[in-house]
């Protein structure tokens, strides 16, 4: 009898395993996909999708940033309007690519949120925590731009 004992465990560990697999695999992501592209990589990707860019410039310091990953970042109506619209990048401003980001297009604050064209021109520039309303509208006014 104890021989099954420990098979039996193993069998209702792997059947838990796989349940918590398959439920995974059905949950569909919601917000803003971010992309892990480079900058020059992420404007060749605007240029091909035709779409915009659109960095979220934070430091991993940063209070109000966090506040927004974690929360409007998040949201369905946020991640609709922003998937569709726009090639999206997380940056750290305190890295050598965001501290060259940063520098270009004079970030002083944090979250400062970043719109551009394939080309890299600047076509919106936010600061600071916000709600998704405004958030959504940020990204509307700058698609208009396009």
């Amino acid at each position: 009898m104890t021989r099954t004992t420990p098979l039996k465990s193993i069998v209702s560990v792997l059947i838990i395993a796989l349940a918590f697999v398959m439920l995974k695999s059905d949950t569909k992501e919601v917000g803003i996909n971010f992309s892990h592209l480079g900058f020059a990589q992420a404007k060749a990707e605007a240029q091909k999708q035709n779409k915009l860019i659109f960095i979220d410039a934070y430091t991993t310091w940063c209070g109000p940033c966090k506040q927004m990953a974690a929360t409007v970042f998040k949201e369905k109506s946020v991640g609709d309007v922003y998937n569709k619209n726009f090639i999206n990048l997380k940056m750290d401003m305190e890295t050598s690519e965001g501290l060259f980001v940063g520098k270009k297009y004079n970030v002083t604050a944090y979250p400062t949120f970043l719109y551009l064209k394939p080309d890299g021109t600047l076509v919106g520039k936010q600061m600071g925590a916000t709600s998704s309303a405004n958030f959504i509208q940020y990204a509307k006014t700058a698609a208009a731009k396009k």
